[in-house]
């Protein structure tokens, strides 16, 4: 098991932006302190290369990115400017999904501290999307032939426009969305399994709703990969989430996930995806929450005493 992370990469944002960046350095931090896991544990990915970046993302658009040419409205619809620290921490973020995934597939089980950039599509960024890393990922896997079958299962609040539209029309690679249904993007894809859940929806039917898509997802298509988006944005208190999902239906989600993943001996990726609490702590304090849920899963028996 590893835990991948970029945080050290500074990304400037203007004073006020509505983006916390800094919850993903707290939660390493915060993973560090539970004792669950030791430094070595954590390690920062390689950057993912223009050749992974291309599998999911137009030559034209990724060159933009790289080379600083993004014009004021590309850097608008992503939602904070480009700099150096941009385009890198775009590529590490990619990369520490990829790592992810193969981690996942030797040990069982890995994860991205951030990720979860469902919103960048094949030609544009979107959302503080830059690269869509569970798009590259999953591509990734298949052309290095690890696996045939990857699911993507995204439970952000917000609907993986992005992953549905760059993988339709890849029939091995299933793209599952729960999402509020009047949230952003308020231009849906079609992703392979869409749904879309009224404001206010809260843990008894998210949970209801959520077994459903998972025996779609397991029964159904029988991935051999899992790239796992753990949103912290169906939180009750969240600022950009409509739904009103407790900490404890939280758990009971990760809770179903994680555990479908173990039952069925399928690895699996973890992407923390978006979370805009209104105290950053709750925010943090989910994302560990799902972190440590999978570890204590996927311990080795010997482990366990």
């Amino acid at each position: 098991m590893r835990l991948f992370y970029a945080d050290h990469f500074v990304l400037p944002l203007p004073a006020g932006h509505r983006f916390p960046m800094e919850k993903y350095a707290r939660l390493r931090e915060r993973l560090l302190a539970s004792g669950a896991f030791a430094p070595g544990d954590f390690a920062v990915p390689e950057a993912a290369s223009e050749a992974e970046i291309l599998r999911a993302h137009d030559p034209a658009y990724v060159d933009r990115v790289l080379r600083g040419t993004l014009d004021a409205a590309e850097q608008r619809r992503i939602g904070f400017p480009w700099s150096p620290g941009m385009a890198e921490r775009s590529r590490r973020s990619a990369g520490a999904t990829l790592a992810a995934c193969r981690s996942a597939l030797a040990g069982g089980w890995a994860a991205n501290l951030a990720g979860g950039t469902h919103h960048a599509h094949r030609d544009f960024g979107a959302g503080f999307c830059v690269f869509n890393d569970a798009a590259i990922a999953a591509l990734a896997m298949r052309a290095e032939g690890r696996v045939c079958r990857v699911a993507i299962v995204d439970c952000d609040v917000h609907q993986g426009d992005g992953s549905a539209a760059i993988l339709a029309g890849e029939d091995e690679v299933f793209t599952c969305s729960l999402h509020g249904a009047k949230n952003f993007p308020f231009r849906k894809q079609r992703s392979d399994l869409d749904v879309e859940l009224a404001d206010d929806t809260g843990d008894e039917a998210y949970l209801v709703a959520l077994d459903g898509a998972l025996a779609r997802v397991f029964d159904d298509f029988r991935p051999e990969l899992v790239i796992y988006l753990a949103g912290a944005d169906p939180y009750a208190d969240d600022r950009l989430g409509r739904l009103a999902l407790s900490m404890e239906g939280l758990a009971a989600r990760d809770a179903r996930v994680l555990g479908r993943c173990h039952a069925a001996a399928v690895p699996v990726a973890i992407a923390m995806a978006g979370g805009y609490a209104r105290t950053i702590d709750d925010t943090v304090a989910i994302h560990a929450n799902t972190i440590l849920r999978a570890a204590r899963l996927f311990a080795p028996k010997e482990a366990i005493s």
